[in-house]
């Protein structure tokens, strides 16, 4: 057991934006490291469309490592990916606090953070000073400013800085936390979001090349992170949408956090404002993920989030149509240790249901998987 996971219940006392910061800083001095080499963990997968090739299919969501400050250290822990994020153009602080509260009885937590982050400028210096080679993929995670007059325009100057300094780009258009981000779920707002980060990305290409002195480098995947709170009209608008954008789309992040309080939650913090995420979310982000893999497995990648605590929920993603997961929130009550127990356990999952690969199990409970 690490450092990190003996100093838990010391942490759980602190508030728990307290516990975030000091735990970002007790990273940073590297304190607890784990000896393990990450290949210990190793169950390498490679996503079909975006060709990124994953350590393993366990990554860490956006929201932990804002302003890139850990991923090197984080990545020590077993993950196969890491995002970093959200960060947006300008720094800002974000909401007031608090806004950071566990629900422990429930095993979730509720945030209203409202992307506090230091910006582009700090984003792009952290990721740029990782030392080579970055021992997993490394995404960035763009997101806009909350009084931004031109949201896209934001998501277009996210592309340009971080496209040569990461491994992938995700575009996160579903915080409930920035008032009028998901407004751009919608079907028209969309596709002039989708038609003009396709250019960006294209510009972004041509600049990394022509700083590499012409060199050919490969496109830098995309992905686009969506709600939980969808309708089935408003999912099948996002399908027919993201269709149309093109090959430069690679998938799509399923999903984010939710606003939803089912009846089951018992917390005191259960009515906070803020977006659900942790356990509770498990059942609702996996049917939402079913329903667009159901249309889209086979077309774009998909990464299942929201709610996976052990390997058992890893898999239920996989055979809903994730080719890989994500998470956060199960470390505020499980510790980093619990990255290296979803790797075992999800690979016992597979022997035991008779596939070979992570690849092999990938829809396996959708009607036609493709």
């Amino acid at each position: 057991m690490s450092l990190p996971d003996l100093a838990l219940p010391l942490v759980k006392k602190l508030p728990p934006e307290a516990a975030h910061t000091a735990t970002i800083k007790g990273l940073k001095l590297g304190i607890g490291l784990p000896n393990i080499p990450p290949s210990r963990w190793n169950t390498p997968v490679k996503l079909p469309q975006s060709g990124l090739q994953l350590w393993n299919p366990v990554g860490l969501a956006a929201g932990f490592d804002k302003n890139a400050d850990v991923h090197v250290p984080m990545a020590r822990f077993g993950f196969g990916f890491l995002e970093c994020g959200t960060v947006t153009p300008k720094p800002q602080p974000g909401n007031p606090k608090p806004r950071l509260f566990r629900l422990t009885d429930d095993q979730g937590v509720i945030n209203r953070m409202g992307f506090n982050n230091h910006g582009l400028d700090y984003f792009a210096r952290r990721l740029r000073r990782a030392p080579p080679p970055l021992t997993c993929p490394v995404g960035a995670n763009v997101g806009a400013n909350k009084l931004s007059e031109d949201f896209i325009a934001d998501y277009e100057a996210g592309i340009a800085a971080v496209y040569p300094v990461c491994s992938y780009i995700t575009i996160n258009i579903s915080s409930p936390n920035t008032p009028g981000l998901r407004g751009l779920q919608d079907k028209a707002a969309l596709e002039a979001l989708l038609g003009r980060c396709g250019e960006a990305r294209s510009r972004a290409q041509s600049a990394h090349e022509a700083n590499l002195g012409g060199d050919q480098d490969g496109w830098k995947p995309v992905f686009l992170k969506v709600a939980p709170d969808l309708q089935d009209q408003e999912i099948g608008d996002i399908i027919d949408t993201v269709r149309s954008a093109g090959s430069w789309l690679s998938g799509l992040i399923i999903s984010n956090t939710t606003l939803d309080r089912p009846a089951t939650l018992s917390s005191a913090e259960r009515d906070q404002a803020g977006g659900l995420s942790g356990a509770p979310l498990m059942e609702k982000s996996t049917e939402v993920l079913k329903a667009f893999a159901s249309e889209l497995i086979g077309e774009f990648d998909l990464i299942g989030c929201g709610g996976i605590s052990s390997g058992q929920d890893a898999y239920r993603k996989i055979r809903a149509g994730a080719h890989a997961v994500q998470l956060y929130s199960a470390l505020v009550y499980h510790g980093a240790s619990l990255v290296a127990r979803i790797n075992a356990e999800l690979a016992d999952c597979l022997k035991a249901d008779g596939f070979n690969s992570v690849e092999a199990a990938v829809g396996a409970d959708l009607k036609s998987p493709a």
